[in-house]
């Protein structure tokens, strides 16, 4: 009902929005991502919950071309590390084998064959990998080892909180660690003109044609959720509601504290 009230047609800094803005993080992520096609390896991408690890990758997938790259995704990794490489085969299409030694050596040549054979760049994306078991990445290095560890037939990805980064350079995951070509963390948005900016091109994406912020109500939005864009979402559309339940066109600095309040409580 707010969305009609406000004339949106969707929810500003949503999963609905196609571009996202950019402070600098994106295109950093963009040229470390393109030189990971170029060179296939293994890349690390970490934030905290709610910075938009995901829509970036999201974003900086959709425009390959498919015909040269095939993205394949798996965020279901709170498993042991057979039923992730059972997960993995079906991604890719392949009839999972119970056993991990017939599983992985079927898993390998699919991927060779569709970079040698299709010439196709496998790019394989493991999101909310904090969760990966231990073993996984003990295990991991070996599996990427093609043709005597002479060539790269795939990009990986390994997408999660923090602690992944912290995880992986533990001095016994020192294997998987020196296989990292790319790392990017992203931070939150707390300088106040980018904020501004960020809540500005949210609005905009969803449609709205005039200004319903005060510099006061983006300064609170920003303290509040601390430059977090997924917390700046869920404040501003519980304020678009409880403004919409009052019929009051604009979000007052009364309103977000209200918004505030009412996560808080949550």
């Amino acid at each position: 009902m707010y969305k009609s009230f406000f004339g949106l047609t969707q929810p500003p800094l949503g999963k609905e929005s196609l571009t996202l803005w950019d402070d600098g993080q994106l295109t950093g992520l963009e040229q470390q991502f393109n030189w990971l096609l170029q060179s296939p390896g293994v890349g690390l991408l970490t934030a905290e919950p709610g910075l938009g690890k995901t829509a970036a990758l999201r974003q900086v997938t959709r425009p390959l071309n498919p015909h040269q790259y095939m993205v394949f995704y798996i965020a279901d990794t709170d498993f042991g590390r057979l039923d992730f490489y059972r997960e993995l085969a079906i991604v890719l299409g392949v009839q999972p084998s119970y056993r991990r030694a017939q599983l992985w050596r079927d898993i390998k040549a699919h991927i060779m064959h569709l970079a040698t054979q299709k010439n196709v760049l496998p790019i394989l994306i493991i999101d909310e990998a904090q969760n990966l078991p231990f073993e996984f990445f003990r295990d991991f290095p070996a599996f990427l080892n093609f043709v005597f560890d002479s060539k790269e037939y795939m990009t990986v990805w390994l997408v999660g909180h923090p602690e992944l980064a912290r995880d992986i350079d533990r001095p016994i995951n020192r294997a998987l660690a020196s296989r990292i070509q790319a790392r990017v963390e992203l931070k939150p948005i707390n300088d106040r003109e980018a904020f501004k900016q960020l809540l500005t091109h949210g609005f905009a994406q969803a449609g709205c044609t005039h200004n319903l912020l005060s510099d006061s109500g983006i300064e609170l939005l920003r303290m509040a959720s601390k430059g977090n864009p997924r917390q700046a979402h869920q404040l501003i559309v519980t304020a678009l509601r409880l403004a919409c339940d009052k019929k009051i066109n604009h979000l007052p600095d009364d309103i977000i504290n209200e918004a505030i309040a009412v996560l808080k409580r949550a």
